[in-house]
């Protein structure tokens, strides 16, 4: 299981550095900019977890654009997590192949027997609505964590839930 570093401004400042380079030895001159703010904030939530509101001002500063501009990207973007993820992120494909497979009753199933929806944290998992896992034939399909799971029912959803909270210290 992943586990994240603890926020760190030299580390911070190292990941910006790395991706400007990159950008730069792709782009150019053009690099230094705006254009290399995307790989910063998949660098900074692949170290830390999340995007810690104290980066977005150091990006902000490095890259010479607002702190607006910043959170612009940040919430345009779905990935991009401003808080720290539970332990367990379940991603329940909703997708026309999943939907004709029953993902639509796995949905209601999780709201209403575990109080899990879209976008909510329930104890150590929260639920994401993602659209396609890229196995269609075999849906409804989820990802738990790095997991994929095919032919996902309620009944699948119960014996996962609870292999969770079992897992759990």
């Amino acid at each position: 299981m992943f586990v994240a570093a603890t926020w760190s401004m030299p580390l911070a400042e190292q990941l910006i550095a790395a991706e400007i380079e990159h950008a730069r030895e792709f782009y150019g001159e053009d690099g230094s900019g705006a254009t290399a703010m995307l790989p910063i904030l998949h660098a900074m939530q692949n170290a830390f977890g999340y995007l810690p509101p104290q980066a977005l001002p150091l990006i902000a500063d490095r890259l010479n654009v607002s702190k607006a501009e910043v959170r612009g990207v940040m919430s345009f973007y779905h990935d991009f997590r401003a808080a720290p993820p539970a332990r367990f992120v379940l991603q329940l494909c909703r997708a026309e192949a999943c939907q004709a497979r029953g993902s639509e009753a796995v949905a209601a199933h999780l709201a209403s027997v575990h109080g899990l929806s879209a976008d909510a944290t329930v104890g150590q998992v929260t639920l994401k609505n993602v659209y396609c896992l890229g196995n269609c034939a075999l849906g409804p399909a989820v990802l738990i964590n790095c997991d994929l799971i095919a032919g996902f029912d309620a009944a699948a959803a119960d014996a996962l839930l609870l292999r969770l909270q079992e897992a759990l210290p």
